[in-house]
């Protein structure tokens, strides 16, 4: 009996008390798993599980974790990425390169937004780190002028100014970072009226990222997102090139920044 399966009552509520209830007695549960967020190997027989349920607008889709990388959970996400984490899950999608993912469409249409994952080194620690940049210009909604409001629009999100990338930014309430087996698929925003979670980003492909990038994640259960105007970074081919870019931006005052966690991880 897989006694470490553990069942939110979000999950239950989505998927019924029966199927909840042959889960816990094993009818339905794995013996073994690739864990969704690291895909290293499961047994929820020995190690503490999460069910962990995918939901798109057609499709919901059933998934298994190391309760030590995300708790058990609902995470809503489009139909789109729902099909891309389905085909990460069962090995059918196919490796995408490291470095920036495929940009997705930013609301409004007026540019693009490029992502570039790598390890910033911060107190002699390891964090994982997203960087995002915009491949034009980005107009506040509704102004037709021709200024760059990335910043100011992602500081009314929360988002903080850096000064000194040798400092952790401060979690940002509602916002986490989609992470479905072992690859990257969103960034995720609040919705509105206090509805679920939106993707702010999302990836055409998953993102693979480094073995080394999925280890400090998993240790940190943060991510560390931070964006400039485009022009500011650009893409580098090494993380301590990366790293410069982003000093350079911070000491232009060109660079903001938040820590986020998991997919429906709790806020700070």
């Amino acid at each position: 009996m897989p006694r470490m399966l553990d069942v939110s009552d979000e999950v239950r509520a989505e998927i019924g008390d029966e199927e909840a209830d042959r889960l816990l007695v094993c009818e339905d549960a794995p013996r073994s798993y690739d864990c969704t967020s690291c895909r290293t190997p499961g047994d929820p027989e020995n190690d503490r599980t999460s069910t962990v349920l995918f939901v798109g607008e057609e499709t919901a889709v059933l998934a298994f974790a190391h309760a030590t990388c995300i708790p058990s959970q609902v995470v809503s996400v489009s139909e789109e990425q729902l099909q891309g984490a389905v085909r990460s899950i069962t090995g059918d999608s196919p490796a995408s390169s490291g470095g920036p993912a495929a940009p997705q469409n930013v609301a409004g249409g007026q540019a693009v937004l490029g992502i570039t994952s790598g390890l910033i080194l911060i107190a002699g620690e390891l964090h994982p780190a997203l960087v995002v940049e915009p491949t034009a210009p980005i107009a506040r909604p509704g102004s037709d002028g021709p200024g760059d409001d990335f910043l100011p629009l992602l500081i009314e999100q929360g988002f903080i100014p850096v000064t000194d990338t040798s400092e952790v930014p401060t979690l940002l309430g509602g916002w986490s970072v989609l992470l479905a087996a072992g690859q990257l698929h969103a960034v995720l925003q609040p919705g509105n009226d206090g509805g679920g979670q939106v993707a702010w980003w999302q990836a055409h492909q998953a993102l693979s990222v480094t073995d080394g990038w999925r280890n400090a994640v998993n240790k940190t259960q943060r991510v560390l997102i931070y964006a400039a105007p485009v022009g500011s970074i650009g893409q580098q081919p090494r993380e301590d090139l990366l790293r410069d870019a982003l000093d350079k931006a911070a000491a232009a005052g060109k660079l903001v920044a938040a820590a986020m966690p998991l997919a429906g991880t709790p806020g700070a």
